[in-house]
């Protein structure tokens, strides 16, 4: 079958779960390390729908990136300082580990053993300056951003 008539669409266009983890994350980083906050004032405080919150927050859990309490204090924390928190680990935790691997031509992966004819040139700017780009920036960076 050629490249891009696959039924399956692989784009690297991030969804909706990228956008409200990110908008849950910054919640989260406009407060003290450690503190702890209820899914539903996350999702409030963002008007997020807190059903579709709760499986993104399970990912951020498996990511390493949100700690839940269930104990006295219930909710969620932040794993790490927003410095510490990279956005490809959240998109990463989100949209899965291949991302920085789709292609953005086609609707199917292309790869090296099967190349789409941008392959090549797509390859070096993801890895160069998309890959660079969200090294370095880190949650702290969003925070700043969103507070100006």
């Amino acid at each position: 079958m050629p490249v891009g008539l696959h039924s399956e669409p692989a784009k690297m266009k991030l969804g909706r779960q990228s956008l409200y983890a990110i908008d849950g994350l910054l919640v989260l980083a406009a407060k003290p390390v450690g503190t702890v906050m209820l899914l539903r004032d996350i999702a409030r405080s963002r008007r997020v729908p807190e059903s579709f919150l709760a499986k993104i927050f399970q990912k951020l859990t498996r990511g390493g990136l949100v700690v839940s309490s269930r104990g006295a204090v219930r909710g969620y924390a932040l794993a790490r300082k927003p410095k510490d928190i990279k956005t490809k680990e959240i998109f990463v935790a989100v949209e899965g580990a291949d991302l920085f691997d789709r292609c953005i031509f086609w609707s199917d992966r292309c790869a090296d053993a099967k190349p789409c004819p941008m392959h090549s040139r797509w390859k070096k700017v993801r890895e160069r300056a998309i890959g660079d780009l969200m090294e370095r920036t880190t949650l702290a960076d969003l925070a700043r951003d969103a507070a100006k």
